[in-house]
């Protein structure tokens, strides 16, 4: 599947008729509507019968009793970019991760470097920003940390691949 998301982790089956517990690693459990088509790290394609945010419970239209549902216990659901963004609101100023990594981060039109991945912690969300390679040149960091929030971020061009930051050159210098 062309860029794929991870979005949840199939647990063991609860009850007779193929319902299966689902612990879900996406922002955005309203992705999990009835139709909803998933592949699982195993290549199986699955559409969503019903979910139960409350109970963190899933049912798919393929699995129907306990001995199928037992099979896809501990497999991963995966979604792609697309149907991500058509099935998932966001609200002013939030981006989807994926169309964050591979921006610039600039500082007072320096180039800092470019975001490699985005790491979630429990105090906050983070940037890895693998350094301008004219910067480590003068023995900076190859890779460092920037928090992702309104101390740091000061504007987000998801069109250009840009992203507007204050204090994070001085992060890397002291990373």
């Amino acid at each position: 599947m062309k860029n794929k998301i991870y979005v949840a982790k199939l647990g063991k089956s609860v009850g007779l008729n193929g319902e299966i517990k689902i612990f879900l690693d996406s922002d955005f459990p309203e992705q999990f509507k009835k139709g909803a088509i998933f592949i699982t790290n195993k290549g199986n394609s699955l559409t969503v019968n019903t979910f139960n945010e409350s109970r963190g419970t899933i049912n798919f239209d393929e699995i129907n009793n306990i001995d199928d549902a037992k099979k896809l216990t501990n497999q991963q659901l995966f979604t792609t970019q697309e149907n991500t963004k058509e099935n998932c609101k966001l609200n002013k100023d939030q981006y989807f991760w994926f169309d964050l990594i591979d921006c610039m981060v600039f500082e007072n039109e320096e180039n800092l470097g470019m975001i490699v991945e985005i790491h979630r912690y429990p105090l906050g969300d983070y940037f890895e920003i693998k350094t301008e390679k004219s910067l480590v040149e003068k023995d900076l960091p190859k890779t460092f940390l920037l928090p992702y929030e309104k101390n740091y971020i000061v504007n987000v061009d998801i069109t250009n691949k840009r992203i507007e930051a204050k204090d994070a050159k001085a992060i890397l210098e002291n990373s």
